[in-house]
This record gives structure tokens, sequence and C-alpha cells, in this order.
């Protein structure tokens, strides 16, 4: 990509890689840098990294033919211009980014927030927090971002250079305090190094269902990463009633905030109530215990919660402020959120795509639905095919009326995704195909009565539908709400005519 920096001053090599071995010279001074030959430009230093789909050792040549004036490599390559060996030289190209920016990292207190589940939410209530006790934060996640960077849901974390002027933008705009998102893909290919963090947060670990070999130990190990970017005096958070996380507790290094609702930890929380709109609970955090009310319900909504709370208390915050930070937030895009258009049913729009995170979608709604639950559920085309058949065994056991759809099929057919998530059902004659996404949802409507509740789940806040090669302009909340209002229009029509005597369809009830 194109340099993003271009300082007065240039970066010494030697001074920021001091075990660095260097031919050609005793030092390279790089005031910009690009990772992509074809964009390279006279003065550049040329960082070959080696890639799934490429490898820019082989390169070199054409980075030097075009401008390149020194190479920043982790093997051996021939160049007519100064080199400088390193261990990885995706950790350094990260360190460099941020040496280029002037380390603005190192003006934030920084928070880190990874796992597998509840990254985003967590991150918008630390967020929420800290703006409660009037600091001014910024935050790079799946739904925010300070600067232009369009990250998509499926990876929130941008890469070095991004990463490192998004965080400079903050502190020219006097923000005092970042949390960024950090995904397995961001720290598997090592986006986030050259960070200090002040605060790192493990939500939890599970299988990663977009992993071609999914290996819990796998994971675990490439979670755990999130703590090497801890500075020495920085400390973890972590969930103690997350059996996968729990080994680390022991390795380590950092002080560690445990949170927790069964286990032992130092902050720790139990359910008061819960309804269908809204649950409260009690937060106990040593002799201090306070109510939190949120409209925002699940047990792993109430781990959200403590980990973020956790980050505050040890920033100083008090337990008032941290409440009415939490109870800020009363919706996220796409998480469990409400769809309310005054109808006797609820209605929720969930990104659900894995099946541990459906199973905890659609425990949760059943725990606060007397009536039944109908789950709309798709599945993405030309995407992690193995876990369909999982996907159709949670929706089976814990929905009563099973809608399967399609969810992006790109230039899978339709029907090839929905008979996926057919594979994992024992009865699959209970299960209601329609693959036309829209359809799909306003039959589930048309079909809910009092009581009930909708779930349509797999796309959350995503915004396009992509068929063949065409993507759509799309949104599951819009579609539920144009058909509810729609629905109560018809209904007050009916009870109008009623009232003139002129018989009619009731459509609610």
């Amino acid at each position: 990509m194109p340099p993003l920096f271009e300082r007065a001053q240039a970066v010494s090599l030697r001074g920021l890689f001091p075990q660095a071995r260097f031919l050609g010279g005793a030092d390279i001074q790089v005031s910009s840098c690009a990772t992509d030959a074809t964009m390279c430009q006279p003065g550049d230093l040329f960082v070959a990294m080696a890639e799934t789909d490429r490898d820019g050792h082989e390169e070199v040549a054409e980075a030097v033919r075009r401008g390149a004036a020194g190479v920043l490599a982790e093997r051996l390559v021939v160049a007519p211009v100064p080199t400088c060996l390193v261990g990885d030289t995706r950790v350094a190209h990260g360190q460099l980014c941020h040496a280029l920016s002037g380390h603005p990292g190192r003006e934030l207190r920084l928070a880190g927030i990874a796992g597998t589940h509840g990254k985003t939410v967590t991150s918008h209530l630390l967020a929420s927090i800290l703006r409660q006790s009037n600091l001014d934060v910024g935050v790079i996640s799946s739904l925010s971002a300070v600067a232009p960077l369009s990250p998509s849901a499926d990876d929130a974390t941008p890469n070095a250079p991004q990463l490192a002027d998004s965080l400079r933008r903050m502190t020219l705009t006097g923000q005092s305090h970042a949390i960024i998102e950090m995904s397995a893909a961001g720290l598997a290919t090592r986006r986030v190094a050259g960070l200090g963090l002040d605060a790192a947060i493990l939500t939890n670990i599970r299988r990663d269902p977009s992993d071609a070999n999914p290996s819990l130990v796998r994971h675990r190990r490439v979670q755990a990463r999130l703590f090497e970017q801890l500075n020495p005096n920085g400390f973890a958070v972590l969930n103690v009633d997350d059996a996968a996380s729990q080994p680390l507790l022991d390795k380590l290094k950092h002080p560690v905030f445990t949170i927790g609702m069964r286990n032992d930890a130092e902050l720790s929380a139990r359910v008061l109530d819960r309804q269908s709109f809204e649950q409260t609970f009690l937060m106990e955090a040593g002799p201090e215990a306070l109510p939190v009310r949120t409209a925002m319900i699940g047990d792993h909504h109430i781990y959200n919660c403590l980990a973020a709370a956790a980050v505050a208390l040890t920033w100083g915050i008090d337990l008032d402020t941290i409440v009415r930070g939490i109870e800020a937030v009363t919706k996220l895009p796409g998480r469990l959120e409400r769809i309310d258009c005054g109808q006797p049913f609820q209605v929720y729009v969930d990104a659900a795509r894995a099946p541990d995170s459906l199973t905890a979608a659609l425990k949760t709604v059943r725990q606060v639905t007397r009536g039944r639950v109908i789950c709309v559920l798709g599945t993405q085309g030309e995407r992690c095919p193995g876990i369909r058949p999982q996907l159709g065994r949670v929706v089976e056991r814990l929905a009563h009326v099973r809608v399967l759809t399609s969810d992006n099929p790109r230039h899978e057919a339709p029907l090839e995704t929905v008979h996926g998530l057919l594979d994992g059902f024992q009865r699959p004659q209970d299960a209601l195909i329609r693959p036309d996404r829209m359809a799909a949802i306003e039959w589930a409507l048309e079909q809910a009565r009092p009581g009930d509740s909708v779930v349509i789940a797999g796309k959350g806040e995503g915004k396009v539908q992509e068929i063949g090669g065409q993507r759509l302009a799309w949104d599951d909340r819009r579609i539920a709400r144009d058909w509810l209002y729609a629905a109560a229009r018809a209904e007050s029509q009916t009870s109008t005519n009623l009232a003139s005597g002129i018989p009619a369809l009731k459509i609610f009830g």
C-alpha cells in the first residue's frame, strides 16, 4: 500500500532494531515504507512479508526498480540497496509504522479486547463508561473507527499503518483513551505489533469456525498473543467461567483481574430479573454491590459488562459511574437487537453465525419467551460449510419453528447452503425452507402470535446481500420494521372497518 508516514526526521532502523543484521550499510534511515512492490515510491523502505497468497521476498527486484532505497526482510535477499534482516517482518513492520507515526499509542491509555465473542459489545460498553467519566475516548471496532477504515464485521482490526494512523488522529483531536478490538486474524498476522497496551481483555475462547483447521489449542495460542502487547505496568482481564481461558491464569506474568458469574472472581454478578426487553443484575466488587439495569439481555451480555467494568475499576472509576455507563448503552446493531413496532410479540435481529453464539442467543430468548421461539437462519455461501450441520442442530434443538434461508449465497446455490443446515436436523421435515431471505423473514413474522419471539439470525447489522456477482442493499432490521408497520396499518384499518360494520381480516393475534 502507499506509504502513510512521512516525517521530517527519519527513523533509524539500527536504533529501532538493535539486534537486526545489516547488509550493505551500517544503518538505514527511513521516512516512509511500503509492503507492496508495485506501490513503492522513490526513497521508500520495502518491507518484504511472507503472506498466504504472496511472498514479498520475491518482489524485492521490482521494489528496487521502482525506487526502494532499502529492504527490510526476514531472510537473505539479493538487493543492490542496504538490507535489514529481522526475525519477523510482520512484527517489525508494525513497530516501524508506529515509530514513523511518532508512537501515538504512548500518548493514549490503551485497552485491547480479544476473544471469540463479545469484543465489539465490550469495547462500546467500556467507551460508554469512560465517557460518563468525561474522558475523550476513541474506539476501533467492527462498528466504528476514527479513520475511514471501514473495517468489515468479519475482521475489525485494521492493518499496521492504518492502526498507527488512526491512533495519531486520536491524539491530534485530543483524545486521551483508545479501545481497540483485536480479531484473531489481526493477532495471528501481527497487525497489532508495536502497540503497548495498558489493559488487555480476553472475553472468551471458542473454536473458530472460520479456521480451516479449527483447534482450540491453536486458537488459544493465537488469542493469548494479546497479552504480548501489554506494557510492563499493564494488566489483564480474564473470565474465570470460561474453561478455555483458565489455563492462561498461571501463565500470565502481568496482574490479572478476574470476572465471573459462577466461580469466585474479583468482580462478579448475579441475575436479579430478566424479561424480554431488559434485565437487572447485581454487580459485586468486594464489599461494594450495585444493581445494573440494561436493555441488552443474556448472560453473555453480563460477562461483557463485567469485562468493561473491570478495566474501569482498575483505572480508578467508581462503581456508580460504571453502572451509569453500562446503562447508557441501550442497544448495539445486530446484537440481539430488539425491533419494537408495537407488535404483541418480540422480534430480535442477531449476528450469530457460529454454533455457540447462536446457542447463547436462542437460550437467552427462550428464557424470556412464554410462547414459541421462531428462528430464521441463513448461512453464508462459500464460507465455513463445515459448521452448517452444527448450526442446523442448534436451531432444531432450541427453536420451536425453524425457517431456513440464505445469507449472502454469493456464487453458491441458495438451496445448497440450506441443505447444509438440514444435514444437522434429526427431523428435516420439521424445517421450513424459504431460500428468499425476505420471504423467510416475512413468513416468520406473519406466523408469530402474542407471546412468541422471532429471532432473525446470521446477518445482524449487515447491509449487503451478495447473490451471484451482485451486491444488493440489505437490512434485516428494515425488512422487519417495514412488515411490522404495514401489519400495524392493516390492523388499524381492520379496526376502522369493523367499527363501520365492514368485516375484515385481523393481522396481529
